[in-house]
C-alpha cells in the first residue's frame, strides 16, 4: 500500500498491526428531532431537542448509536470551529503515522525526557501554550497543553516530510468522507467541521477502518495512570485520566458531561462551546457543536444533555 508520508515504508509498529484505509459510506441523513426513519420519540430525539432551548446563536448535534444509523439535528451543514475537539482528529492522524512506522510513541519529542506518548497524553510537562514553558518533569503531572499537541503534530510533519494539514486530510478526512472538515492553523484548536462529519468520525471509533482496532483501543486507554491535574475552566481531578488525545475522566462529579457517562467514556470538549464523547458501555456516541464560547452556561446544560441521552 502506498504510504501517506513521502518516503515512508508502511509497516506495522511494534504491537500494532496494519489496517487498510477504506473510504466510509458518506450517507448520513439529516433529521428532525421527533421522527427519524419512521421511529417515534426516543431518548436520543428528546436529548437533541434540548439544543433548541439553549441560549446559543447556533447549535447542531448528533447521537450515534453503535447498532443503528446516526440521528442528527440542527444546522447539520453549518461549519463550526470545533476548537479542542479537533485534538482527537489530530491524534488519529498521528496514530496513522505510528502504524506506518513514520513515528513511534516512544520517540523522544518535546522537552527533555518526554516522548510522543507523553505529548499526546498531556504528560510532557509543557504548559498550556508557548508562553508557559516547561512547568513539570515528564510523567509527573497531567498538564493540559495546546503546545504539546502542536509539538506532536510537528514531530510527525518532520518525519513524514509533509505538512500536518495535508497528512490529516489524506490519512483521516478523505478516507472518512469528511469533506467539509478543514485545519486552517493549529492542530490543537483551529479545526473547523460540521456535525455530520464528526458523526462519521464517531462511526469510525465504533468500527475502525482508518486505524486498526487495537490502535484505537490504545488511544482509549489511560496513559500514565494516577496523574492529578486541572481540566481547564472545569476543575481539579485526582487523577485526571487521559488516553492518547482522548480525555478519560468521565462519570465524576464536577465533570463537564456530568455523572451519567460511564467511566469508560472518552472524548473532549472545546472552548468554542463544542463536545464529543463516546460511551462504550451505553453503546452510543454524541457530538454537539455551538458557536458560543464555553462557560458556566455549558456546565449547566451539557450534563442534562448526557442525562437525556443515557436515561
Amino acid at each position: 500500500m502506498t504510504p501517506i508520508g513521502r518516503g515512508v515504508q508502511r509497516q506495522a509498529a511494534p504491537g500494532i498491526p496494519l489496517r487498510a484505509r477504506t473510504p466510509r459510506p458518506g450517507n448520513l441523513q439529516s433529521c428532525q428531532s421527533d421522527r427519524v426513519n419512521g421511529v417515534g420519540p426516543t431518548a436520543a430525539h428528546q436529548a437533541l431537542a434540548l439544543l433548541d432551548s439553549w441560549d446559543v446563536p447556533h447549535a447542531a448535534g448528533a447521537v450515534v448509536p453503535r447498532d443503528r444509523e446516526p440521528l442528527v439535528h440542527g444546522g447539520v451543514s453549518r461549519l463550526f470551529r470545533v476548537a479542542s475537539v479537533g485534538k482527537l482528529l489530530a491524534g488519529y492522524a498521528i496514530m496513522v503515522g505510528v502504524e506506518e512506522g513514520a513515528v513511534a510513541l516512544d520517540d523522544p519529542a518535546g522537552p527533555p525526557g518526554s516522548t510522543l506518548r507523553h505529548l499526546l497524553a498531556h504528560a510532557s510537562g509543557y504548559g498550556f501554550d508557548d508562553d508557559a514553558g516547561v512547568i513539570a518533569a515528564p510523567g509527573t503531572r497531567r498538564i493540559y497543553s495546546n503546545r504539546g499537541i502542536e509539538a506532536a503534530a510537528a514531530h510527525l510533519e518532520r518525519a513524514a516530510d509533509m505538512p500536518f494539514r495535508q497528512y490529516l486530510a489524506e490519512a483521516v478526512l478523505h478516507p472518512l468522507g469528511m469533506g467539509d472538515t478543514d485545519l486552517p492553523a493549529s492542530p490543537a484548536h483551529s479545526l473547523r467541521s460540521t456535525v455530520v462529519d464528526l458523526a462519521r468520525f464517531l462511526r469510525e471509533l465504533h468500527e475502525p477502518t482508518v486505524l486498526a482496532a487495537e490502535t484505537v483501543a490504545e488511544m482509549r486507554t489511560v496513559q500514565f495512570p494516577g496523574l492529578r491535574g486541572m481540566l481547564p475552566n472545569v476543575g481539579r481531578f485526582d487523577p485526571l485520566d487521559w488516553g492518547l488525545t482522548f480525555e478519560h475522566s468521565f462519570g465524576r462529579p464536577g465533570h463537564w458531561a456530568g455523572t451519567s457517562p460511564s467511566r469508560d467514556t472518552v472524548g473532549h470538549f472545546g472552548g468554542a462551546g463544542t463536545f464529543l464523547w463516546d460511551d462504550p458501555v451505553a453503546g452510543v456516541g454524541v457530538v454537539v457543536l455551538t458557536d458560543r464560547a464555553f462557560g458556566p452556561w455549558a456546565l449547566e446544560v451539557w450534563p442534562a444533555f448526557a442525562d437525556a441521552v443515557l436515561v
